[in-house]
């Protein structure tokens, strides 16, 4: 019989893997021990990882799957050799080590993996940044589904719609936000999908054209720039203002400076806002 999953050691099975391994893995580092019953070595290596596990108490669970009646989940990890013991993260595996090693090096590998104490959530927004943003959003929804309501996975999940222009569903997130969630963050996602929502009116190219004629035209470059933010090239957008804070002294540069400032809060664009910020300062000097 399995041992209560509400252990820090317990038995897994194939049909309980996703529930006891994947799942929880999005909540707390599940070290899974791959043996079988005449494998010496695993009768070794067993106590080590029961004593680590109560020792580091709870900073990870400890999985024990019999490979001989696991075939599936063996193949899978691509088992050549047991004991194999496999550390799941956010419901991946990020490293392992083979052999009945000792304490001291078992205790150096988990070390080098929960020292910094990043969590399981943590981990999965981190390797979602690095991803395809198809995959982005699969990771992002799957980690919704195992930490509903999560402020940073939902904000981070309705920046990746905005991006993609399904701005009903990234409002939907939104306004699902608890008021206590809602910070600077997600102010800038709402403005930036009223913006998204709104095309201001003009003509790009007429605009562009009236600047060339006249560098201090600065109706224009207000309406180009709002429609430069509005299909995203902020840079573009910014540089128009830029100008005019460059060119103008008085009503128009205080304008423009103010719009700068809504923007920086609402561009996705780091790099674009620290580049913005750095030359409104020096214009304005």
């Amino acid at each position: 019989m399995n041992e209560p999953t509400s252990e820090l050691s317990f038995d897994v099975t194939e049909a309980d893997f996703r529930q006891t391994v994947l799942e929880r893995s999005l909540e707390v580092p599940v070290l899974v021990d791959c043996w079988a019953p005449w494998c010496g070595p695993c009768r070794n290596l067993k106590p080590v990882l029961e004593k680590l596990v109560q020792d580091y108490g709870g900073r990870f669970l400890l999985a024990k799957l019999n490979t001989d009646e696991a075939p599936q989940i063996s193949a899978a990890l691509q088992i050549r050799s047991i004991p194999l013991v496999v550390l799941f993260v956010g419901g991946r595996p990020v490293d392992q080590f083979m052999g009945a090693l000792p304490e001291s090096q078992v205790r150096a590998f988990l070390d080098k993996h929960l020292g910094e104490q990043v969590s399981p959530i943590d981990a999965l927004r981190e390797d979602a940044a690095q991803a395809e943003p198809e995959i982005a959003e699969a990771m992002l929804r799957e980690g919704l589904e195992h930490a509903p309501g999560h402020p940073a996975v939902t904000l981070d999940l309705a920046e990746r719609l905005v991006a993609r222009g399904a701005l009903d569903d990234a409002q939907g997130l939104l306004d699902a936000m608890a008021d206590a969630d809602r910070d600077d963050r997600h102010a800038a996602l709402v403005k930036r999908i009223a913006l998204a929502r709104n095309r201001p009116p003009g003509d790009a190219r007429a605009l562009a054209a009236r600047i060339a004629a006249d560098r201090k035209d600065f109706d224009a470059r207000f309406a180009l720039a709002a429609i430069q933010a509005y299909e995203g090239d902020f840079n573009a957008a910014f540089d128009q203002l830029l100008e005019v804070v460059m060119r103008d002294k008085a009503e128009w540069r205080e304008k423009a400076r103010q719009q700068l400032v809504e923007w920086f809060g609402v561009c996705p664009d780091a790099e674009a806002v620290s580049r913005g910020r750095r030359y409104l300062g020096m214009y304005l000097n």
